[in-house]
């Protein structure tokens, strides 16, 4: 049975033990290299690890893991009303043990190998997509300049190819050469992006998951992927409901006193997810806007009384709660189940 408890705070270089008892009572205090810290870790029995969750901290999740200790993540929001006085990394991982011992602390669920490449992939083309919004900004901005009213989205980079080609709108040789650089580099940061969009295609269709996903209209391969990339196990969560809070789709509370005041979206959980969800939503709701949806159904209703942006994230909410159940049972959507009366 383990008996110790070692809160571990993580850093680049040095790494700061606080080794006590289940109970809370101090066994010792280190601070490590790396490598002693790996030697250390080999040499002591099973025991249970905490880790403030942060960027290397999955990766040490599964090597100590290997050593046959029990590891714990913590979000660092919960470890920080544990911290005494002065923030120091002694006080850390302190912080970090007293937190872990807490009954009803929640933790966070270590990430696999394969689950972190397919973030990073995704991190990825997001970061192509931000940088040539940032390159199209550039190129109304110069253009702006000259009187050139260009309005936003890369859906209008055409037009802006034929004023730079037009020798009959006055501009100078020195900008016409500037904005061709900045279209070079937008058309170059384009070809990116389809790259990385058919690889994360090609490997949604590798995963029975993201197959059972996308049955679900609104749900394509980006929130198939992103879904298997940063959402730890379905079987973390009790409901549908506790997914749709992880991701921040449930209303905020206010309440006090036995009233009960809900208020916005929360935005407190994964916001890729999120955001794509609220995306995939919307597009639901701009066919059903087209192509009316069932007279009677819950999305009928909703259009009927409130706003499209309110329908689409109170559709996100249901989306996740049926993603939660497609996973726990392995299953297709099934179209008569969104359109039930809620």
């Amino acid at each position: 049975m383990k008996d110790t408890m070692i809160g571990v705070d993580l850093a680049k270089n040095i790494i700061v033990l606080h080794g006590t008892s289940m109970t809370g009572e101090l066994r010792f205090r280190k601070k490590l290299s790396r490598r002693q810290f790996m030697q250390f870790m080999q040499c002591q029995p099973a025991t249970v690890v905490v880790l403030e969750a942060c960027g290397s901290a999955h990766y040490w999740a599964r090597e100590l893991t290997t050593y046959g200790h029990e590891v714990k993540l913590i979000a660092p929001q919960y470890v920080r009303p544990f911290v005494k006085r002065q923030k120091n990394d002694m006080a850390d991982a302190e912080a970090i043990a007293i937190a872990a011992r807490q009954p009803e602390m929640r933790f966070v669920e270590p990430k696999t190998q394969d689950q972190q490449a397919r973030a990073v992939l995704f991190r990825g083309r997001e970061r192509l997509v931000h940088q040539r919004t940032e390159l199209v900004n550039a190129l109304r901005a110069v253009l702006y300049e000259f009187g050139q009213i260009i309005p936003q989205g890369i859906a209008h980079i055409k037009r802006i190819d034929a004023i730079i080609r037009d020798d009959a709108i006055d501009l100078p040789d020195v900008v016409r050469e500037e904005c061709r650089d900045l279209l070079a580099q937008i058309d170059e940061k384009t070809i990116r992006i389809k790259e990385k969009t058919v690889q994360l295609t090609n490997a949604s269709r590798d995963s029975a998951a993201a197959q059972h996903l996308q049955t679900m209209p609104g749900v394509g391969p980006m929130i198939a992927l992103a879904i298997e990339a940063f959402a730890p196990a379905m079987t973390a969560f009790r409901s549908g409901r506790d997914f749709a809070a992880w991701l921040g789709l449930v209303p905020r509370q206010f309440s006090s006193g036995g009233k009960e005041r809900l208020g916005r979206v929360s935005k407190a959980g994964q916001a890729d997810i999120r955001r794509l969800l609220i995306i995939g939503a919307m597009s639901h709701v701009r066919v059903a806007d087209r192509k009316p949806a069932a007279p009677g159904s819950w999305l009928a209703r909703m259009l009927m009384r409130k706003p499209k942006m309110l329908v689409a994230v109170a559709l996100a909410n249901k989306m996740a709660r049926r993603i939660w159940a497609m996973l726990t049972k392995q299953e297709d959507y099934r179209e008569q189940v969104l359109s039930a009366a809620a």
